[in-house]
């Protein structure tokens, strides 16, 4: 073997510092790529959630006594026809926001039981359409299109007929309990006992 002879031979410097630049270099562009690809999905998606909804709606005591109608949707969070419809809501919530009150009320609190026993809620999402007074002009229950919601609500401003009141579509059955779960050692709940 002549000392030449390339098995024993050492790489010269400048290749190796090339070959960790270059790797260098394709990591950074990796990560790069990762982080826009991620940030990039969670900018698209414009599906709206029900939570977010919840939280953004008028709450109930507000609607009835600022003097503009209201959409009340009574719904909950495993509602899978309320999923399905969030996207369109959210679209007619910033359609109208500014001439109307969004009230989203969620059935797994049994603080809106009173109001559940009031519009005889047995299915989700149930719809209350209520005038500028804060009376109960019409109710729709289940998945609506967006048209049939837009109609009526285009009717709710104009106080006029709504044109699919009364409208029934898929729901997801839902019953109310009858009294509020209350525990017996709460001191408040003295009354929770007496049945009318």
């Amino acid at each position: 073997m002549t000392p030449d002879s390339p098995v024993n031979s050492s790489a010269k410097p400048e290749s190796i510092l090339g070959g960790r630049v270059r790797n260098f270099l394709i990591a950074i562009v990796a990560i790069a790529l990762s982080v826009a690809l991620v940030l990039g999905l969670r900018t698209e998606t414009t599906s709206a959630s029900l939570s977010k909804l919840g939280e953004s709606s008028t709450p109930l005591e507000v609607a009835i006594a600022n003097g503009k109608p209201s959409l009340v949707e009574f719904y909950a969070d495993w509602c899978t026809v309320c999923q399905k419809m969030a996207p369109d809501m959210a679209e007619l919530e910033q359609q109208y926001a500014d001439k109307l009150n969004f009230v989203m009320l969620n059935v797994d609190n049994t603080k809106w039981l009173p109001e559940m026993l009031k519009y005889r809620v047995d299915g989700i999402p149930h719809f209350v359409f209520l005038g500028k007074d804060g009376e109960a002009i019409a109710q729709a229950i289940g998945d609506q299109p967006r048209t049939v919601m837009a109609s009526n609500l285009e009717a709710l401003l104009t106080n006029s007929p709504l044109p699919y009141a009364q409208t029934s579509g898929k729901v997801s059955k839902f019953s109310a309990p009858v009294t509020p779960t209350a525990s017996q050692d709460d001191p408040r709940s003295h009354g929770s006992q007496v049945v009318n």
